[in-house]
């Protein structure tokens, strides 16, 4: 990916799991200050430029982090050497980590920023192309000091914890926004500040099928301020009784009728509106305000998916096996939540229903990962990987004409639940003891404890996707498994 200006606003991402470590060591209940670096890889994109926490160093008290020259406390010159040097070698920003006391705001003391004048220069010449600078952390608040390469200071404006809920700390509590009539019913659930943070939120929908469609509604009525919606595919007659907002005549019907020439049905299908079009439609029905980009492609090319990184929260209603490969890596890359969603109808010999689901699994930077879980097939991402011909030779494909079950109110019962999970965590309506769970809905199940299934994901130590040794947090520092 081409390296761009970075500019503002500044944002840290943190993973969960890493930013409780880091509380943990800054606020053990002793009131006295701690210190700490975090290495974050650095991604600058149309939207600001985003710091995603790689790397975690705890000051030890008394041999790191120790009484100060001239302020209350300082890391050492050894600590701090050792610690540029491997941010220099893993090309990451280097951040200075300390707490003061408070709750919501905090802000450096003169002798804070004094220090960072005598030494960030330094630092920042050490480093060469990622900025050093220094943090600060209340209880529920943080502030930044950013020394960029190019000479230029900045201020972080944000730092995003991106777990359950997703919590987003500033230096001190934002303005209180204008409310908004269209929203007045439901702003009274999560409150005006609520429907705020939805109006700034760019989130992803892969795959605008039965469950994406849905999903795109759902999201376009509350308000959320920008869509990225991803599908290669047409409406087909097939579609229509589950594609939410899709019209007989965007599957030209009457063109691909089985009693007209082949060379009609072909050009029906080859003339029907892109699945993407009718979710864009959908969408700017629900919401004039909202901004649609509708991507006719497939989230498995690069610049499709190198597109999403800068998303908020990524829905993947598509159920290759290459996507999920994708935006399993982005989520974890870029330190983006989102969540997996589908529905299935087994059909066994003879054509009987066996099972029916609905499936939401979370995904979070550390957390749910597909890889960990088996839900990424390398044999079905060899298979995906043939040509349309190659699968035929192969029988693979037995008829292209065969279409799996599928039913809009399964589909309901997933996006639904999915896009709940997601309105809840960034609203900050989820407690912080929430635990997530992936769950599975079995309408026919004889019991109703057995018709809700939770499962908590598994995670695999040293995993290549999710670990701190795999792509977790590396930004641009690795390609996405893109074709």
């Amino acid at each position: 990916m081409a390296a761009q200006p970075m500019t503002g606003p500044w944002t840290l991402r943190m993973p969960a799991a890493m930013a409780a470590t880091l509380r943990e060591h800054l606020f053990p209940g002793d009131g006295d200050e701690h210190g700490a670096v975090i290495g974050a890889s650095v991604v600058t994109t149309p939207r600001g430029t985003r710091l995603l926490a790689r790397r975690l160093y705890l000051a030890k008290d008394g041999t790191d982090y120790v009484a100060g020259q001239r302020g209350y406390r300082m890391l050492t010159a050894t600590f701090v050497g050792d610690r540029v040097r491997d941010c220099r070698s893993q090309g990451l920003a280097y951040l200075a980590v300390h707490c003061h006391g408070g709750s919501t705001r905090v802000s450096f003391s003169r002798t804070d920023l004094a220090s960072h004048e005598r030494g960030y220069p330094a630092l920042r010449d050490i480093l060469g192309t990622t900025p050093a600078g220094g943090l600060v952390f209340a209880a529920d608040a943080v502030a930044g000091d950013l020394w960029l390469p190019d000479g230029a200071r900045a201020e972080l404006d944000r730092a995003v914890i991106t777990g359950w809920p997703i919590t987003t700390l500033y230096s001190e509590p934002p303005t209180p926004p204008t409310s908004d009539l269209t929203y007045d019913r439901q702003s009274r659930v999560f409150g005006d500040r609520g429907q705020a943070i939805l109006a700034g939120q760019k989130v992803a929908v892969i795959g605008a099928g039965g469950a994406g469609s849905l999903i795109v509604e759902y999201l376009s009525r509350l308000g959320v301020g920008e869509l990225v919606i991803v599908d290669p595919d047409r409406v087909e007659r097939t579609n229509l009784p589950r594609l939410v907002g899709a019209r007989a005549r965007d599957a030209h019907v009457w063109m691909t009728e089985p009693s007209k020439p082949q060379w009609l049905q072909t050009l029906g299908r080859r003339w029907a509106t892109p699945k993407v079009k009718v979710a864009r439609r959908l969408a700017r029905q629900a919401n004039q305000r909202i901004r649609v980009h509708a991507l006719q492609a497939d989230v498995t090319q690069t610049a499709i998916a190198a597109s999403l990184v800068d998303c908020d929260y990524i829905f993947l209603a598509a159920d290759s096996m290459q996507a999920r490969l994708v935006v399993n890596a982005l989520i974890h890359q870029y330190l983006i939540s989102g969540v997996q969603v589908g529905a299935k109808v087994q059909v066994g010999p003879g054509g009987a229903v066996t099972d029916v689901f609905s499936v939401v699994r979370p995904v979070a930077p550390g957390f749910g990962c597909l890889w960990c879980n088996e839900l990424i097939s390398p044999a079905r991402l060899q298979e995906e990987a043939l040509t349309a011909e190659q699968l035929r030779q192969q029988r693979y494909v037995e008829d292209d004409a065969v279409h799996a079950p599928s039913v809009i109110s399964l589909n309901a019962v997933a996006a639904a639940h999915a896009v709940d999970d997601y309105l809840h965590t960034v609203t900050g309506l989820l407690p912080t003891a929430y635990e997530p769970r992936w769950r599975r809905f079995h309408p026919l199940a004889p019991t109703a404890l057995q018709r809700v299934r939770c499962d908590i994901p598994r995670a695999s130590a040293g995993c290549t996707e999710c670990s701190g040794t795999g792509r977790l947090g590396q930004g641009n520092g690795t390609p996405l498994p893109t074709r």
